[in-house]
């Protein structure tokens, strides 16, 4: 397919798989955090994954308190999106680059969520007052909270305020800056 139909497909093909997964991979890390449960925006990520995370459940189990069937709920989907983008581009799917690639791909949306989540976050404290009961911030602070906490044990707090988001966001740039690059250089992106 030309590049004319070609990149819009695949924009659109890959956009569409990386929502779903974002749902299943926010699900996953609330679930680990530990969150409200009864959050109207858990219940909705709920509602979203579970058509498809229920039928997995009975054949992979969750392990030690993981749900193992979002795992690999996450890898089935991004390695089908690989796959239907190379279609796209003309490229037979090759079960090395996907194997490979997968993981790459999981990883950086998990890094780009963090990192989006904790920016989030902080801008929310400095415009808002904190709201205990506001079901994003809520979440956000389940989501960032373990990422956070160990940073605000070693970072004091200057003149009231708190630098923990700054060190976190630069540290999980600084580890991106490390693990993506060398998985880049065995299966670079398609997109």
């Amino acid at each position: 397919m030309g590049n004319y139909l070609g990149n819009p497909l695949a924009f659109l093909i890959h956009t569409a798989f990386s929502l779903y997964i974002l749902a299943v991979m926010l699900r996953f890390l609330l679930q680990w955090t530990r969150a409200d449960f009864f959050n109207p925006l858990s219940q909705f990520l709920v509602h979203i994954t579970q058509p498809v995370l229920r039928p997995l459940r009975r054949i992979i189990p969750g392990v030690g308190g993981v749900d193992l069937s979002a795992v690999v709920l996450m890898v089935l989907l991004q390695a089908v999106s690989l796959s239907l983008v190379m279609l796209v581009y003309g490229v037979t799917p090759r079960l090395a680059y996907v194997f490979v690639r997968t993981p790459a791909e999981l990883l950086a949306l998990l890094f780009n969520l963090y990192l989006i989540a904790i920016i989030i976050q902080a801008v929310l404290s400095w415009v808002m007052p904190p709201d205990r009961y506001h079901p994003a911030q809520t979440l956000l602070y389940s989501l960032t909270e373990p990422v956070l906490r160990p940073i605000r044990q070693i970072v004091p707090m200057i003149g009231g305020l708190d630098l923990t988001p700054l060190v976190a966001i630069v540290l999980l740039q600084v580890l991106k800056m490390l693990v993506m690059p060398p998985l880049n250089h065995v299966a670079p992106p398609l997109i």
